[in-house]
C-alpha cells in the first residue's frame, strides 16, 4: 500500500510544464536539488531566488504555484517560473519554511 501525494505530484507537473515552455535557466548556476523562481508584482521589479526542490511539498508554496498558473498559464515571461506576489511575502514564506 503506497502513500498518495496528489498535491506534490501536481506541483511538480506545474513546475515541469512551466519550465518546458520557456528558456530554461542554465543548470550550471543552480546547485543540484534547487530551482530558480522569479518573484515580484511588477515586471521590472522581479527578483530571482534559488530555492530547494523540497519547497514543492509545502502547501503554502503549492498555493503560490497555483496563483502563478492562473496569472501566467504555462508561459512565464521571465523564461523561468514566475510567482506573482510581493518579494516581501515570498521571502517571509520561504524563510518560515526554511528554504532561505
Amino acid at each position: 500500500m503506497g502513500i498518495r501525494m496528489p498535491r506534490i505530484i501536481q506541483a511538480k507537473q506545474i513546475l515541469q510544464r512551466s519550465l518546458s515552455n520557456g528558456t530554461r535557466t542554465s543548470t550550471m548556476d543552480l546547485p543540484k536539488g534547487y530551482f530558480a523562481v522569479y518573484v515580484g508584482e511588477q515586471e521590472q521589479e522581479k527578483k530571482r531566488f534559488v530555492v530547494p526542490v523540497s519547497l514543492l511539498s509545502q502547501p503554502s508554496f503549492q498555493d503560490l504555484l497555483h496563483q502563478a498558473e492562473e496569472e501566467y498559464g504555462y508561459d512565464h515571461p521571465m523564461g523561468g517560473l514566475t510567482i506573482p506576489c510581493s518579494e516581501h511575502i515570498f521571502f517571509d514564506l520561504a524563510t518560515s519554511l526554511g528554504a532561505i
